[in-house]
Parts: structure tokens; C-alpha cells; sequence
């Protein structure tokens, strides 16, 4: 690939997508999402999602790619948005990569080979977390393939089934299938964007505080009747599943308030974790959003990798 794509990341409220698009203006650029719940229709104010006048003309892709009632998969991310960034590389632009969803990324830039499903061991796992719990199921994992249950929250359901399963189809741990952390695929150069934690936590709150006054739970009432609480990945986003709690109890000023709280607690939970996933690859080259997040220091890094 002659373009070098460029990948921001780096945890949430940092600023990334303000960066993303002042590089795209700078370079000729085009914008490959990142972020899982930025892929649903309709889950705008929630996930902080550009609206289209505010993309400055620059085209962006895997955004508004799924119905809430679809699940997200890190798979069917990884096929579409590297046909993305080979489309926009071939038209002579340059991919720009944006989002903090660590997976996501990974599997992007290391060309992850997912290990082979089966539905009916995968139906198998399901039904046994069904009977017993995430918790309980965790533990059962933490038997057979400790690593694995080291890095999967015990809350977690999804990702425990699908470790037992892997373990399962493959006889390997789990962490066998992730990929080697190499050359980024393309050649991409890898931005990461972040701010001093008590700083951070201020943005979040400041964050959170406006998406609820934007309209985050009346957004919420209107995914419900289009099927939100059926899906399996949309109606546990940050903020989301929390309103959905609130509006069950009523939706009322003090359900209401807790909802927002919890967001934040929530939002600065994940943080946490991205920011603890992000530092441990070698290849980003981090940016100090207070002072260093500029067009220019992109451009730097962008030029010297190779």
C-alpha cells in the first residue's frame, strides 16, 4: 500500500476524533471508525458520535453500519473496515483510523485469523451461562485456561463463552489465537492520545453531563421501540444500559441522576482498561493532549515511521 494509513487511539474523551479530522483536512484524509457503538444507527448522543455536519465534508466509514438489534463482532469489523482502508488508500486518500475499541483495533492492525465457531458448542456455552451465571462460568474457565480468565472481567459473558469455546474447538488456550504484536498492517503509524488522569476525569464528567442535557434518555426511548433491549451488544454500551435501568423504575429525576453518575463511574472504569491496553504496545507513538496533540506532531511520527 503507497498511503501510509494512520491509526489515533487511546482511551475515551481524549480528543480523538477532533485530531483525526484536523489530520484528514491537513492530508486529504478519510476516516475509518474504531469504536463499536459507533457502528449502530441511531446510538449518537450516547457514544459521542460527529454528526454529519460536524464531519467537515470528510467522508467516514463504519459508522451507521448496524441495527441496534444486530451484534457487533470484532470479525465482521475487522473484514469490513480493511476493505475500508484498501478502498480509501487506493483512491489515492489517506485512511485514518479512529476509536478506542481496544479489540477493534488489534485485530485490525495485526490481521487477527479468528480461531473457527461452531453454533453448537457456542449454543452449548450460552445455555451453561444461562443456568449458572457469568460469575460461576468464569470460574469454570479459570480451570481449564487461567491466562484467559486473567483477562476477561467474570461480568463478562460474552467474551467467557467465547474463550471456552475457543478452548474447546482448538485444545489451545485462548490466547493462542490473539495475534503477534509486529509491524502494524499497512505500514499503519499508531497516535495514541491521552491526558493526565485528574484532568481526564474532569472531560468525562463535563462529557457525560452534556450527553445527558443533549437528550441521551429521550435517544434511549427511541432505540427501545426500534428493538434496542433485544440486542445483544447495543444494550450494554456505557450510558445506554444505564438509562435503560433508569427508564425500568420509571425515569424519573432521581432514577435519572443515578443513571448519569453511574455512566461516569462506568466510562472511567473503561478508561482505565484502555488506557492499561493501549501503554502495552510498544509501536504508539503518545501524544500529551494538554499540549502535543497537534496536526504537526502527527505528521511527524507519520513521516518517520517505516
Amino acid at each position: 500500500m503507497s498511503t501510509r494509513p494512520i491509526a489515533v487511539v487511546g482511551p475515551t474523551g481524549t480528543g480523538k476524533s477532533d485530531l483525526a479530522l484536523a489530520v484528514a483536512e491537513r492530508l486529504g484524509g478519510q476516516i475509518v471508525n474504531a469504536d463499536a457503538m459507533q457502528q449502530y444507527r441511531g446510538m449518537d448522543i450516547g457514544t459521542a458520535k460527529l454528526r454529519p455536519e460536524e464531519r467537515r465534508g470528510i467522508p467516514h466509514h463504519q459508522l451507521d453500519v448496524l441495527d441496534v438489534t444486530e451484534t457487533a463482532t470484532v470479525a465482521r469489523y475487522q473484514r469490513a473496515a480493511a476493505a475500508d482502508v484498501e478502498a480509501v488508500a487506493a483512491a489515492g486518500d489517506v485512511p485514518i483510523i479512529v476509536g478506542g475499541s481496544m479489540l477493534y483495533i488489534q485485530s485490525l492492525l495485526d490481521d487477527w485469523a479468528f480461531p473457527a465457531t461452531d453454533p453448537a458448542v457456542r449454543a452449548r456455552w450460552e445455555q451453561r451461562l444461562a443456568e449458572i451465571g457469568p460469575a460461576a462460568l468464569h470460574a469454570e474457565l479459570a480451570r481449564v485456561d487461567p491466562e484467559a480468565a486473567t483477562g476477561i472481567r467474570p461480568t463478562d459473558g460474552r467474551r467467557i463463552v467465547r474463550a471456552l469455546e475457543v478452548v474447546e474447538l482448538t485444545g489451545r488456550p485462548f490466547a493462542a489465537s490473539k495475534p503477534a504484536v509486529g509491524t502494524p498492517r499497512w505500514d499503519t503509524v499508531i497516535v495514541g492520545l491521552d491526558w493526565p488522569t485528574e484532568l481526564l476525569d474532569e472531560r468525562l464528567a463535563r462529557r457525560t453531563d452534556a450527553m445527558f442535557a443533549a437528550g441521551l434518555v429521550e435517544e434511549v426511548r427511541g432505540l427501545l421501540e426500534r428493538g434496542l433491549r433485544e440486542g445483544r451488544t447495543a444494550a450494554r454500551a456505557l450510558g445506554y444500559a444505564q438509562v435503560i435501568e433508569a427508564l425500568d423504575v420509571g425515569g424519573g429525576a432521581e432514577a435519572v441522576a443515578q443513571a448519569r453518575e453511574r455512566t461516569f463511574i462506568g466510562t472511567r472504569r473503561y478508561v482505565r482498561r484502555q488506557r492499561s491496553w493501549f501503554r502495552r504496545d510498544h509501536r504508539i507513538h503518545w501524544l500529551d493532549g494538554r499540549t502535543g496533540a497537534t496536526v504537526e506532531a502527527v505528521l511527524r511520527c507519520w513521516r518517520h515511521v517505516s
